[in-house]
């Protein structure tokens, strides 16, 4: 997959991402390290792998299924191809918690203050 030409750029704000990522085993680090690629390099992203948000302002999740075991990275679009990846965690339930919702919005307006 590595020699596809970039469809879109993925960067990370601060460190939010990274405290989630350092702390999962390997098999879900290659796993979410896979889907990121994916992103990076489809024209276009199935669903199950990126979605909208709904009721918010341009926020996505990426989805990373292993197993029995979910996970959801929240981003957004700048400029149309470049991916903000603000943070993670496991998903425990069938909707996405409201206060991980929350954090991803604030951690994005901290983002669009410090841009100004």
């Amino acid at each position: 997959m590595s020699n596809n030409k970039k469809c879109r750029t993925l960067i990370f704000y601060k460190d939010y991402f990274e405290k989630f990522f350092v702390k999962q085993r390997k098999k879900v680090k290659d796993k979410i390290i896979w889907t990121f690629e994916l992103i990076e390099e489809l024209e276009r992203i199935p669903e199950t792998y990126l979605k909208h948000l709904e009721n918010t302002e341009g926020l996505y999740e990426i989805r990373v299924q292993l197993g029995r075991d979910i996970f959801r990275v929240f981003c957004f679009f700048e400029e149309g191809k470049l991916v903000v990846i603000i943070n993670g965690f496991q998903k425990k339930s069938q909707k996405t918690p409201k206060k991980e919702i929350e954090r991803a919005l604030k951690i994005r307006e901290e983002y669009e203050n410090e841009k100004k």
